[in-house]
């Protein structure tokens, strides 16, 4: 008997028996990850606030005009950081991964990251930051091989400013995260952040840490959160897996 053209069936008779259970992934709905860790970059991962702090370093003005307007939601994301990195000179950029270099981490990272890995869950990296920020400092503390994946903001350094570009540019955002979450699929997907940057990947996800301005704005939003300070108390809440439904 024929099968329809599209039914899975009809596809695996011509394909090989070694690769079929491929096809039954593509069409089952169980989830490939229990939980997935999206967490933020600057100011969440770093101790300071290491992008905007750069943007402060290297574009003063500008910043300071367009900064407030950002945090207060009256300018997207994709605008004002667009024109901030763009107007900082191509020349600079080896000073910004410098800049990058020196700044600190949020105390407990390597410790929640080894346990995420020996427990197999991603840990993911989603910043409306420079990624060559972020790889640098994972560099320098050694953390590299402990991430997951990296999404943010790619730069070309080939004309007289720079010039930014992102897979996931959608809406107000540069660098939309609940559109990187989409990526993964999972049982239950945390979200770890601090500020508006996070906001959308905050109420996207099944289970938020915040702090800082994410808490402000997650209150407006009416969405529930545990607060953290380090890391550590990140880590605590999984070993005890008190926020887990």
């Amino acid at each position: 008997m024929l099968q329809p053209k599209n039914s899975i069936l009809g596809r695996l008779e011509i394909v090989p028996p070694a690769i079929f259970f491929i096809f039954i992934l593509m069409e089952t709905t169980t989830p490939l990850h229990n939980q997935v860790v999206f967490c933020d970059f600057d100011g969440t991962i770093t101790a300071v606030e290491t992008f905007s702090g750069m943007l402060s370093h290297f574009s003063p003005a500008l910043s300071a005009k367009l900064m407030p307007q950002m945090y207060s939601r009256h300018l997207s994301l994709r605008e004002g950081v667009r024109r901030l990195v763009e107007s900082i000179p191509s020349s600079s950029y080896c000073e910004i991964l410098e800049y990058s270099a020196q700044q600190p981490i949020r105390e407990g990272l390597a410790e929640f990251l080894s346990f995420l890995q020996k427990q197999n869950i991603p840990f993911i990296i989603v910043s409306g930051g420079l990624r060559g920020m972020i790889e640098k400092v994972l560099e320098v503390n050694g953390l590299t091989n402990l991430v997951t994946d990296i999404y943010a903001l790619e730069v070309e350094t080939d004309e007289q400013y720079l010039k930014v570009y992102s897979a996931f540019e959608e809406g107000t955002e540069l660098v939309a995260k609940s559109e990187v979450m989409k990526q993964y699929v999972a049982q239950e997907t945390i979200a770890i952040g601090d500020s508006v940057t996070d906001i959308n990947m905050s109420l996207s996800a099944d289970f938020v840490f915040a702090r800082d301005r994410l808490i402000t704005y997650l209150e407006s939003e009416e969405k529930s959160y545990l607060v953290w300070n380090d890391f550590f108390d990140i880590l605590e809440s999984f070993k005890q897996k008190c926020f887990f439904s």
